[in-house]
């Protein structure tokens, strides 16, 4: 049986990776008398995970569609035995470029996955268990080429891998031990980018006061973004955050988001994210749980206040909170529906031009990858953190989403000449853009809305650094309002440190909002 997160050790990787306790939300559907009448071994899941681990140490990432079919079954079988399969039109090839284009309730496209669902349900009605048969669930998305259905049999993996309609497939609920990663199984890890969000003393060397009575963060300067204010301050820009929620008790993200310099804008806050088991799971709201998702909408939005908070990066822009996920780590099958569900539902949005992701997995999920270019198709820029940990991991490269080409990945480095990442930040060929976020002598990070209180916190790693380039890009975008996700893009790349060099590890380097706005 896998297990959620245990919020003791946060962290781990990025995101703070969670060293995981039993799960009550997705349990093995399959009994040990089902499992022998299937006569198929199976593989367990300390192999399956020792399987994992190879992988991402030699390839950096781990995927489904390469492993075995007893492996796939075994991992579906050892955790709520609903099989996730990406579709498409028969003999008809569906490009990642038309994901979110092409209607998935086209002839073609119900027959594909009616012959799919078909094709499960004739093969496991052969079983002699009348409980097996009795459990032929399935659930088609209705804006994303993919279904999910309970998978019992082996023949039945087999067969898909043989048809051309299927896409892929992959186990919805098997979670990786992440206690793995630790070489120390009795260390306990700390993360920058946990659910840690409590206000704090700030030093008055880390903030600057500006009118009329904000403070912002000591970084600011240093990347151009108090010298772009003259030019945007993110008006008539909405950007999406999806991550641990809202937390109702941030006055400056709520009753207070409209004061000061800040107004003329909204906030909105969503809930994609259900708790509960299967087919029977229910929304658990918008509202911040964690600490983590205030923190990144704040960097991003927080107003210019008056009352000693800090202000955000673009603090006239529009936000729209999706609390996509529990924590910053989506490795859970309703994590992974809720991540999913949340990027739907901003890339249908005509109003929202940015989405910034603070929060990641340690290896690809196809079923979010086709949400990703959903969005991305339609006209989002979308930024991702590359990744945090600890020297535990630090042999972790860029995690996804932030490994596929339509996001935009950004890690942190420390302030002072050359680049030195942060502490706790990944870094890789996949990485875009650096944001410094980390003071040289003190490892100060930035500053940002504590989940309440006027009083701010601070908040690290490459999940800080994403919100300030989405802040950033926000700032492009409301400075030449009629420009696509691409000339923004463009921009940006172009007025960044490194620029035209891109390096191996930090991209383009630094941003520079003040030449970018120009």
């Amino acid at each position: 049986m896998k297990h959620l997160k245990n919020y003791q050790i946060l962290g781990l990787i990025f995101i703070a990776l969670f060293v995981v306790s039993c799960s009550t939300e997705e349990q093995p559907t399959v009994s040990q008398s089902e499992l022998l009448e299937s006569k198929t071994e199976v593989i367990p899941s300390s192999e399956i995970d020792q399987i994992i681990l190879k992988s991402l140490r030699e390839s950096g990432d781990f995927i489904w569609g390469n492993q075995s079919d007893e492996l796939v079954w075994s991992a579906l079988i050892q955790s709520d035995s609903v099989l996730t399969i990406g579709y498409q039109a028969s003999e008809k090839e569906l490009s990642n470029a038309r994901i979110g284009l092409e209607s998935v309730e086209s002839p073609e496209m119900q027959e594909a996955a009616g012959k799919i669902i078909g094709m499960i349900t004739e093969v496991s009605s052969k079983t002699t268990s009348p409980n097996l048969r009795a459990k032929i669930e399935s659930e088609i998305h209705t804006d994303l080429p993919y279904l999910e259905i309970r998978v019992s049999s082996l023949e039945a993996l087999r067969n898909l891998r043989n048809m051309s309609e299927v896409r892929y497939f992959e186990p919805r609920g098997y979670e990786f031990d992440y206690s793995l990663l630790n070489d120390n199984q009795y260390a306990r890890i700390t993360s920058d980018s946990g659910c840690e969000n409590e206000p704090q003393t700030i030093s008055g060397s880390d903030f600057s006061i500006v009118a009329p009575g904000a403070k912002a963060s000591w970084n600011y300067d240093q990347m151009g973004i108090s010298q772009a204010w003259t030019q945007s301050t993110g008006a008539g820009i909405t950007v999406g955050v999806i991550d641990t929620g809202l937390s109702p008790d941030q006055p400056s993200l709520n009753g207070l988001f409209n004061s000061g310099q800040s107004s003329g804008r909204t906030v909105q806050k969503f809930g994609t994210y259900k708790t509960g088991y299967l087919w029977w799971k229910k929304y658990d709201g918008p509202n911040d749980l964690c600490g983590h998702g205030t923190a990144m909408a704040g960097v991003v939005a927080s107003p210019r206040n008056t009352v000693g908070n800090a202000v955000g990066v673009a603090y006239n822009s529009n936000l729209i909170s999706v609390r996509g996920t529990s924590d910053v780590i989506f490795n859970s099958g309703n994590e992974k529906d809720g991540v999913t569900e949340a990027l739907v539902l901003l890339g249908k949005r005509s109003d929202v031009k940015i989405i910034s992701m603070s929060i990641g997995d340690l290896f690809s999920n196809s079923k979010v990858a086709d949400a990703i270019r959903y969005a991305n198709n339609r006209g989002k820029l979308i930024f991702a953190a590359a990744g945090t940990s600890t020297t535990f991991t630090n042999w972790v490269g860029v995690i996804f989403p932030a490994t596929m080409s339509e996001t935009v990945a950004v890690t942190g480095v420390k302030e002072g000449s050359g680049y030195q990442r942060c502490d706790t930040c990944h870094s890789g060929s996949q990485v875009e853009f650096t944001v410094i976020m980390e003071r040289a002598g003190s490892n100060t990070k930035p500053l940002t809305t504590a989940l309440y209180s006027n009083d701010p916190s601070t908040v690290g790693g490459s999940s800080v650094a994403t919100a300030t380039a989405s802040g950033i890009a926000a700032l492009v975008w409301a400075k030449n309002p009629s420009w696509t996700k691409d000339q923004v893009l463009n921009k940006m790349k172009s007025t960044a440190d490194l620029y035209p060099s891109k390096s191996s590890e930090y991209g383009y380097g630094n941003l520079n909002a003040a030449s970018a706005v120009n």
